[in-house]
């Protein structure tokens, strides 16, 4: 296995946050990313199993996470700006709800409105990411194929899953 280090946190060479950086990404290989928020919670959560959850793997993180047991956290992280403030993400609450969505229980009022949100826009997810302040943001700075792979619903089965400070595929290859 090939251990990379992306070139940025948004970049067109190399590996990065972008989706599209990623896409061809040969299995197995090692990958440090830059992500300021998402790095930071992960690692707050310690020894409590932490998955990455979006729309393209929602039902799969659902369905492996009720394994666990019947108290599941699904946290829409937003985005950390380099003042440290956060900026909550629209497309982080979506992917909340699409998650949630497929979990059997009772939801908190939180949890609710996560859910009632995604089924409002899951008609055309496409289409309201783009209009998102993230998804025009992205659009504006060259990455629209993005915005189009993070609208991809239900198209993988990967769950990533933080195990010895990495995620690790559910089912043992690195992600």
């Amino acid at each position: 296995m090939q251990a990379e280090l992306s070139r940025g946190r948004l970049s067109k060479e190399g590996y990065s946050l972008s989706p599209a950086s990623l896409t061809k990404i040969a299995e197995g290989t090692k990958l440090v990313v830059p992500s300021p928020n998402g790095s930071s919670l992960t690692l707050l959560t310690g020894k409590t199993p932490t998955i990455a959850g979006s729309l393209r793997n929602s039902k799969a993180v659902a369905q492996f996470v009720q394994r666990y047991g019947s108290r599941i956290a699904v946290i829409p992280a937003g985005e950390k700006w380099e003042d440290d403030t956060l900026r909550p993400a629209w497309e982080d609450l979506i992917g909340a709800g699409a998650i949630l969505s497929f979990l059997n229980g009772s939801l908190s009022p939180e949890a609710e409105t996560a859910v009632a949100t995604f089924h409002t826009f899951k008609k055309d997810l496409l289409a309201y990411l783009k209009k998102c302040s993230s998804g025009k943001e992205l659009i504006a700075k060259g990455f629209e194929l993005d915005v189009e792979l993070a609208a991809a619903f239900n198209v993988s089965d990967c769950v990533p899953l933080f195990t010895e400070n990495a995620y690790i595929n559910s089912k043992g290859t690195v992600v």
